[in-house]
């Protein structure tokens, strides 16, 4: 992932942070959390040039590269706990 697009998704997430503040992302339709997001999405479709839609799909493509990274890493660090046994076996 590139600083820029590091810096795309930061400013995403933290807007995110913002506006669903106390909102819980299991009980709550993801239209309504887009809809909440997208003052942010047209901003930065107006300061790129770019569609809504497009900012939106480069935004859950690198969400997701991050989950994948992040996920990763954690693996990494904690191994692979199934080599250690099954406590509930």
């Amino acid at each position: 992932m590139t600083k820029e697009d590091s810096a795309f998704l930061e400013r995403i997430n933290n807007y995110a942070d913002e506006v669903l503040d106390g909102i819980d992302p299991q009980k709550t339709q993801v239209g309504f959390m887009l809809e909440k997001l997208k003052p942010v999405m047209e901003e930065i479709a107006s300061e790129t040039g770019e569609s809504v839609e497009s900012v939106f799909i480069r935004y859950m493509d690198l969400a997701s590269e991050r989950s994948v990274e992040l996920e990763r890493k954690f693996q990494s660090t904690m191994g692979n706990m199934n080599s250690y046994g099954d406590i509930m076996s």
